[in-house]
């Protein structure tokens, strides 16, 4: 059986360090797990006027993706100490009735910087944001890819061996709490 893990990036730029680390966790991981990367940059700023009238097709199609999965990663810069405008707003859409697909979905963290932190403060953050969308989030281990620059090459390839090892182990993890949440 395969599991399916959905990824969702908090950053639209095309150089974004976090849709590299995306991409590397495709090819990092374990045997039977696949995953699948959703495009969020044409969900439409949250209005609840606008969900009453009727959802976006987008928002609706990704609700689909997210139900389709076994879990969640979600790969996000931290801006200004929180989580992008972006990666908020999706979450928005994806927390609100009916049905949302976060409800008991295990979801992992992980994000990079181009600074020291890597992204410490935000997945803090996104930590709150879970809980209120009652999924169960992945506690260990924790994935802060800092100095980014240096973590991968021209063509937006990981090259760092300790980073790839944190991943991996990131994405066993999500699979094993899967494994028990079943």
């Amino acid at each position: 059986m395969t599991f399916k893990v959905l990824g969702l990036c908090g950053s639209l730029r095309k150089g974004s360090f976090n849709a590299m680390a995306l991409r590397a966790a495709q090819k990092l991981a374990p045997q039977g797990m696949t995953i699948d990367i959703a495009d969020i940059a044409g969900i439409p700023l949250y209005n609840d006027d606008v969900r009453a009238a009727g959802e976006p097709a987008g928002v609706t199609a990704l609700k689909a993706q997210v139900r389709a999965a076994d879990a969640v990663l979600l790969v996000t810069p931290e801006y200004n100490f929180s989580i992008p405008g972006v990666l908020k707003n999706t979450l928005d859409w994806l927390s609100r009735p009916p049905e949302p697909p976060f409800d008991g979905k295990p979801v992992a963290l992980m994000g990079a910087s181009p600074g020291p932190v890597g992204t410490a403060r935000v997945q803090y953050h996104l930590r709150q944001v879970l809980v209120f969308m009652n999924t169960f989030t992945v506690n260990k281990p924790e994935v802060f890819i800092s100095h980014a620059a240096t973590k991968f090459n021209a063509e937006g390839e990981l090259t760092d061996e300790t980073t790839a090892k944190f991943i991996g182990e990131l994405l066993a993890s999500l699979q094993a709490l899967a494994a028990r949440v079943r």
